[in-house]
């Protein structure tokens, strides 16, 4: 079977675009060919700063014949009908279709569609001009002197060049022409823009990367990334130092190189006064490279950095390196500019003595002051939620309603007053230069700044982390002045969104409500907090909201989601319960006595409603004196204990206990099914009955809603 080779090579693609560019050069062609009739075996996609290519496997060389039969209307139909029949179907004349008779319908006309099958080559040649025009480039650009034309060609940067050639393994691939923009495809690339500038004829995909490997361009992404990586690592470890990894900037890079050359930097070790995540943050996004840390030393930096180039210099990168290394210089500069000045006195602090007051600041320590500075700017929150200093007053409103709720482990005043602080203290970093330059930083440089302020490492730690967890990965806060804190935040963020009903739609969510609602449901989960959300400003919808959220965090930790369903109740604002009440019903179903229980139960509520339903008298309590049968009355019995030790186990909120009483149902309930008729002939004793197999789902309703358990 033949094989596509197709490139598309351009002027640099933003790294950022590169990977899912290639994706997208995939999908569309691919789809296109499938669409047209083709079928292949394996397609797969490569990419560089200059190049998307594609390499498709086992390309069927032709698509098949098409004959299709298309049935029309009776042949005393309307003119109209007969015209639109003929249009549909391609007919010059109604002589060109064919009668057929239906017994019960009459004549009718019926059409011979036939379509011979196409050339891969002319299918591909139709296509691939097709996926660059209308190729969803985030941003693109016109240019040249057909720029000036309407339907001018748009492509991320100017496209140089397009080779394409088709064929078999055993024979000499042809080149598949089209022209796009007077731009005509060939079977010639480019190697590397300096090393190898000279043209490159290729055959197919194997010599086509073997010639660009030699013409200094590595193909394979992937291929960069561990290059950059091995080489990074090794290169640390002659300098006795270890690399700080960062798989963002690794895929970043190895989208700005075709030939990965990996060298080492330095700057002056004065700058190490500066926070390592200042350093780091400043030579990744200003010079896109690594930092080296001593071995060991996981908080520490060493003043070396790790450059990666696109080219083998004569002189072994050493200008290169110097030359970084003069920029990196004068980055951190600034960086350590912001550092200092942000442990400075602001001016005018005069102006901040209001805001001082009314959040108790000590305008003698620099965050305080920083902190003065963002109430008095009136920084906007939010237009309908107000300024960040109101913001602050809410969060520290809901902080000392939860501080009782958490577990303080020591004085409860000392606590409330580190909680406070912490609250007061946690977006003042926002009006620093730092988190100015690095909006990343937020939190961090607020602990940084606490610490050299004298603050307790539990401020200090709960401005940091707040802001956590940011999503399923990240760290959950475990420190009870930091989970005060980061349960305040987020819960005033969703409440106060749901107050003016601004809520996430389908996809949309701008203010990152899910991220939110997840975060304060690790937070409880994880720390094991009761927290009954209705008490603390959390509404009917919200607590749906959480309801719904809670239900996919379960899901991804292997929860049955009709469990979730049976426990769940529209009021249940306790999450924590929720989720004991989930994982012990689990428990029971795992076990014969509760998947028999749950079948019993079942087969109880079905009969019930089958009744209910036909208008049977149902007795509205059971009488034990009708109970003739042993069975009825071992059920009435164990149904009795049953209901009131697992009403007992709820209260104690031992959930475990309470699904175990149930569990002692199963003997009796198979019991009663196997030896008691319900459909008695005697009125009296049939509706009795029936009160009985209801008393069961009343006893089971106690810990969950069976009727919605599967199986």
């Amino acid at each position: 079977m033949p094989d596509l080779l197709l490139e598309l090579r351009s002027e640099e693609i933003p790294a950022r675009m590169q990977r899912r560019a290639a994706g997208d050069l995939k999908k569309m062609v691919t789809d296109g060919l499938v669409d047209a009739g083709l079928t292949y075996e394996a397609a797969r996609e490569y990419w560089t700063p200059r190049r998307l290519t594609l390499d498709i496997r086992g390309l069927t060389p032709r698509s098949a014949d098409i004959r299709e039969e298309r049935k029309g209307p009776r042949t005393d139909a309307p003119e109209k009908a007969v015209a639109g029949f003929m249009r549909g179907a391609g007919l010059n004349s109604i002589d060109q279709a064919t009668v057929k008779t239906d017994p019960k319908k009459g004549d009718f006309y019926v059409a011979i569609i036939e379509k011979p099958g196409r050339a891969a080559e002319e299918i591909i040649a139709d296509i691939v001009p097709a996926v660059i025009r209308g190729f969803p480039w985030p941003k693109s650009m016109r240019w040249g002197a057909a720029s000036e034309k309407p339907g001018a060609l748009r492509w991320v940067r100017p496209l140089q060049s397009i080779l394409c050639t088709f064929g078999p393994e055993t024979e000499e691939p042809v080149v598949v022409r089209f022209d796009v923009d007077g731009v005509q495809s060939g079977n010639v690339t480019y190697g590397h823009r300096f090393h190898a500038p000279d043209p490159i004829t290729v055959r197919r995909f194997e010599d086509y990367a073997e010639k660009l490997e030699r013409a200094k361009v590595v193909l394979d992404a992937e291929r960069r990334k561990e290059i950059i990586r091995t080489d990074a690592l090794n290169l640390a470890f002659a300098q006795g130092l270890e690399l700080v990894e960062d798989d963002a900037l690794l895929e970043e890079v190895s989208g700005l190189v075709e030939w990965p050359v990996v060298l080492l930097g330095e700057f002056d070790a004065d700058f190490l006064s500066i926070p390592p995540e200042v350093v780091r943050l400043t030579i990744k996004e200003n010079q896109k490279c690594f930092v080296l840390r001593p071995s060991g030393q996981a908080d520490q930096l060493t003043n070396k950095f790790v450059i990666t180039s696109n080219v083998e210099a004569s002189d072994g990168g050493a200008e290169i390196a110097h030359g970084n290394g003069k920029v990196v210089r004068a980055r951190l500069a600034d960086a350590l500019h912001f550092w200092k000045t942000d442990q400075a006195n602001l001016p005018d602090l005069v102006a901040l003595t209001a805001s001082a007051e009314k959040f108790g600041l000590n305008l003698d320590n620099p965050l305080d002051q920083r902190m003065a500075k963002l109430d008095a700017l009136n920084v906007t929150f939010h237009a309908r939620l107000g300024t960040q200093g109101d913001r602050i007053v809410r969060i520290g409103e809901l902080a000392s309603r939860l501080a009782p709720l958490m577990d303080a482990s020591g004085d409860e005043t000392d606590f409330a007053r580190s909680v406070a602080r912490a609250v007061v203290l946690a977006k003042a970093d926002l009006t620093t230069e730092a988190v100015g330059e690095f909006p990343e930083l937020q939190g961090l440089m607020g602990r940084k700044y606490a610490l050299l302020q004298g603050e307790t490492e539990m401020v200090a730690a709960a401005i940091e982390d707040h802001y956590r967890p940011q999503g399923p990965s990240d760290d959950v806060p475990t420190n009870a002045v930091s989970v005060t804190v980061a349960l305040a935040d987020k819960l005033d963020t969703l409440i106060g969104f749901w107050s003016i009903d601004e809520k996430p739609t389908g996809s949309k969510d701008p203010y990152a409500l899910r991220r939110a609602a997840l975060g304060v449901i690790r937070l409880l989960l994880e720390n094991e907090i009761r927290l009954p959300l209705l008490t603390v400003g959390v509404s009917q919808d919200l607590l749906a909201f959480f309801h719904d959220r809670l239900k996919v965090y379960l899901r991804d930790h292997g929860a049955r989601h009709d469990l979730i369903d049976a426990v769940i109740s529209p009021d249940a604002d306790d999450l924590l319960m929720i989720v004991k009440r989930v994982e012990a019903l689990g428990a029971l179903l795992e076990t014969e006595d509760g998947q028999n229980l749950l079948a019993g139960t079942k087969r109880a509520a079905n009969i019930v409603a089958a009744e209910e339903k036909k208008k049977t008298e149902i007795a509205g309590t059971v009488n034990p004196v009708l109970l003739s049968e042993q069975a009825e009355r071992d059920l009435f019995g164990a149904i009795e204990m049953a209901e009131g030790e697992a009403s007992s186990a709820v209260r104690r909120e031992d959930f475990s206990t309470a699904m175990r009483a149930l569990g002692h149902l199963r003997a009796p309930v198979d019991a009663f099914f196997d030896t008691v008729l319900v459909n008695a002939d005697d009125a009296a004793t049939r509706g009795n009955r029936l009160a009985l197999l209801r008393r069961i789902r009343t006893a089971t309703e106690t810990v969950a809603d069976f009727s919605r358990i599967s199986g």
